[in-house]
């Protein structure tokens, strides 16, 4: 059998199940990085192995957010985007905008400077900054050339390398910690240990991402998915995806808790692998330094394929056309998405020696409010009967997932904004 890819028009071999899990992949890549592994090994290190339960509750409700985003696309033949536009208002794409800017700046320094921290950890070139700064360059460029050159289709096979990497290196680590397994059992059911509250909120807003969740639509139409096949398809790979997010989600925590760790910023990531080979030998920290650079560099390019492609979504429901239904059209090779693309792999690496603290506070209280702002809006869209039809409408258990991912998301977001404003 053969099917028609919406990217180049060209028929190609049907892919069977296994050969299409991309989208999972990017998915993976892209929601797991810096902030998961230092968020997890402190909350691990500070409240202990009893907070291990809130790693699959945020894998839950990111999943829940996740399918409720195919769901709409294999219902409507429309992006999220495009979804927010048509059915919300034309105000909607304004407040995205300034998030994905926003996002742009910010996270494309952030990802470039901690590939800078983990080339520096595994090869270090003159002092700590300079090496950081001169590795984050490279990575930053790398990255550019892979989509560039590479686009979907390489990128996925190159991320697939990546993703083994950082989930074994990092599994490895926390099997050779050998914890208290039984302590590990009861860490997964809910509770909270005096102090922990705090960590659990900051670890189910933390695990699985932001923006990759809007990014996954994107996926899935490089992948042709349509209709109840496609939503199938969507499922079978945001499970295979959410749990290696969440497995390595608690590896990081069980990391966390049998070593001390302090601090902030992704150096914290190079004490932590000194902490390591107190407790492993040199070996363990080679070993979790591979595992952290895999973890960054796919998440830079997992930013650096899909941001892009929200750019162009964007620029092109302006003149009344999305993404979505451009079918004829190789999205990765239009002029807007490759000149974002080298927007986003360049502008944002004059963060590298500059302190950002002003533009993280702006960029965190935008930020603060995209998921409560996806929860609500899908519990909108996908109860509309007239919009998705009666096979695609949310049942009431999503509903009542979706409802709590609102509560709890939205009482993240106001935390995080008080915790910035406060030191700010």
């Amino acid at each position: 059998m053969a099917w028609k890819s919406p990217a180049t028009g060209r028929q190609q071999p049907h892919p069977s199940r296994l050969s299409t899990i991309g989208p999972a992949i990017l998915l993976t890549a892209t929601s797991v990085g810096a902030g998961d592994i230092l968020t997890g090994s402190l909350a691990g290190s500070e409240a202990g192995i009893g907070v291990l339960w809130a790693v699959p509750a945020g894998v839950l409700l990111k999943w829940t957010l996740n399918e409720g985003i195919a769901r709409w696309q294999m219902a409507t033949g429309t992006t999220l985007l495009e979804g927010w536009v048509t059915r919300l208002g034309k105000w909607i794409q304004w407040v995205f905008l300034g998030y994905l800017l926003l996002f742009t700046l910010v996270v494309g320094g952030m990802l470039s400077s901690a590939c800078g921290v983990a080339g520096a950890g595994l090869a270090p070139i003159g002092s700590l900054d300079q090496s950081r700064t001169l590795w984050g360059a490279i990575h930053a460029v790398a990255g550019l050339a892979l989509v560039w050159f590479g686009g979907y289709r390489l990128l996925k096979r190159v991320l697939a390398v990546c993703v083994a990497a950082m989930f074994a290196t990092v599994t490895l680590t926390a099997l050779l910690l050998a914890p208290d397994w039984a302590a590990v059992a009861r860490g997964l059911i809910p509770s909270l240990p005096a102090g922990s509250a705090g960590w659990v909120v900051g670890l189910v807003g933390a695990i699985g991402g932001t923006v990759a969740l809007i990014s996954y639509g994107y996926w899935i139409r490089e992948e042709d998915r349509k209709g109840s096949e496609g939503l199938r398809a969507c499922r079978f790979d945001l499970m295979l995806s959410y749990a290696m997010i969440g497995l390595f989600g608690i590896a990081v925590v069980i990391v966390g808790s049998r070593v001390r760790v302090r601090g902030q910023g992704a150096g914290l990531a190079l004490m932590l692998a000194d902490q390591l080979a107190g407790a492993l030998g040199p070996y363990g920290k080679w070993v979790f330094l591979v595992g952290f650079w895999a973890a960054v560099f796919s998440a830079l390019l997992g930013v650096w394929q899909s941001v892009p492609y929200l750019f162009t979504d964007f620029l092109w429901l302006r003149s009344g056309r999305g993404v979505a239904r451009r079918g004829d059209i190789d999205v990765g090779r239009s002029l807007p998405y490759r000149a974002y693309l080298v927007l986003l792999a360049t502008v944002p690496l004059v963060l590298l020696r500059w302190p950002v603290q002003q533009i993280q506070l702006v960029f965190g209280i935008t930020g603060a409010m995209l998921l409560p702002l996806l929860a609500l809006t899908l519990l909108i869209m996908n109860n509309r009967r007239e919009w998705v039809g009666q096979e695609f409408r949310s049942g009431p258990l999503t509903n009542a997932v979706l409802t709590v991912a609102l509560v709890l998301f939205a009482y993240v977001g106001v935390r995080e904004i008080q915790q910035m404003l406060a030191g700010g």
